[in-house]
């Protein structure tokens, strides 16, 4: 089962498709919650759930916008939308 954290960062990633990287999914995260969003805990969290095949990452190209630093993509696997699919139907069901 997914913690809370890990399935808005899925869904964040989804949402943004082919601009899904580690500075545009944070945002996301912020608007949706109103809350701060930690580099570190993202970071983490995406690194944990490509450890558990649930998302992949790759670094990007190099863009003058980042002084030439490449952005961390990322994409959500068919087993991470399953597993936010199964996320949502459970909170749903409790509520």
């Amino acid at each position: 089962m997914l913690g809370e954290f890990e399935y808005l960062i899925i869904t964040a990633a989804v949402r943004l498709g082919d601009e899904a990287y580690g500075a545009s999914i944070r945002r996301e995260v912020e608007q949706a919650t109103g809350s701060r969003c930690s580099i570190g805990a993202l970071y983490t969290t995406l690194d944990r759930l490509e450890m558990k095949g649930l998302l992949n990452t790759w670094m990007g190209d190099a863009t003058p916008q980042r002084g030439g630093r490449p952005k961390r993509m990322a994409r959500v696997t068919t087993k991470g939308v399953q597993a936010a699919t199964a996320f949502y139907n459970a909170v749903s069901r409790v509520s």
